[in-house]
């Protein structure tokens, strides 16, 4: 697993990280909330090990960020306030799962290596990038609050965009998964319904959702 642990504590920080890497897993810790927001949402961790009462940003304001970004890596809350309204609390707000200090560390595994395990199983149904919002299940597309109608193909073509939103994908890859066909290179229909789908995601807004990738592809990029 590659973890990422945002824990203030110098001594426990340095125990779970230890801990971590001799159990096989890669672990980057950090003291800060907003270096942790920061860098869960900049890099694809396997789960995120997180603080509560961290002194600059609070977890529960990290963990807002987090999925208000979007970013759907399991959260495990790691904290000394453990009450129920605190569990509730933390659970609401988008936490995966939620471990009282103190705790015995083969159980802090147990639940990570678990997170994992569920993260993979279930496919997501639902995704975020920053305003702009899909559902699969009611096959809706919001941004904001403004509801985006949209053709089976180009609901297909944003779901795509939005399950590898922040990386760069070809029309290659836009071609293969929308008409399970073999690219061959030399039609322009990825880029008319790409610009269909802009008008309609992109038309009206300050902020340009979809950008080209000159010579590479598309990349679905929200700040």
């Amino acid at each position: 697993m590659d973890l990422l642990l945002v824990e203030d504590d110098q001594m426990l920080g340095t125990a779970i990280q230890r801990g971590l890497r001799e159990a096989g897993h890669e672990c980057c810790w950090l003291r800060s909330g907003k270096r942790g927001c920061e860098q869960a949402s900049s890099h694809r961790f396997d789960a995120l090990v997180l603080d509560l009462m961290l002194p600059d940003l609070p977890g529960m304001d990290v963990l807002g960020e987090l999925r208000s970004a979007g970013v759907r890596t399991p959260v495990l809350v790691l904290t000394a306030l453990g009450s129920v309204e605190d569990r509730v609390r933390g659970l609401t707000a988008g936490a995966d799962d939620y471990l009282v200090k103190p705790f015995a560390f083969p159980e802090l595994l147990a639940r990570l290596e678990a997170l994992c395990r569920r993260a993979q199983d279930r496919p997501s149904t639902s995704f975020r990038a920053g305003p702009l919002t899909l559902d699969l299940t009611n096959r809706k597309v919001a941004r904001g609050d403004a509801e985006i109608a949209l053709t089976p193909t180009e609901f297909s073509m944003l779901e795509y965009l939005m399950r590898y939103a922040g990386q760069v994908v070809t029309r290659k890859m836009l071609c293969e998964h929308l008409w399970e066909s073999d690219w061959e290179g030399v039609t322009n229909v990825v880029e008319v319904h790409i610009n269909r789908l802009r008008g309609k995601i992109d038309k009206g807004f300050d902020e340009p959702l979809i950008q080209t990738v000159r010579g590479r592809g598309y990349v679905l990029r929200a700040s």
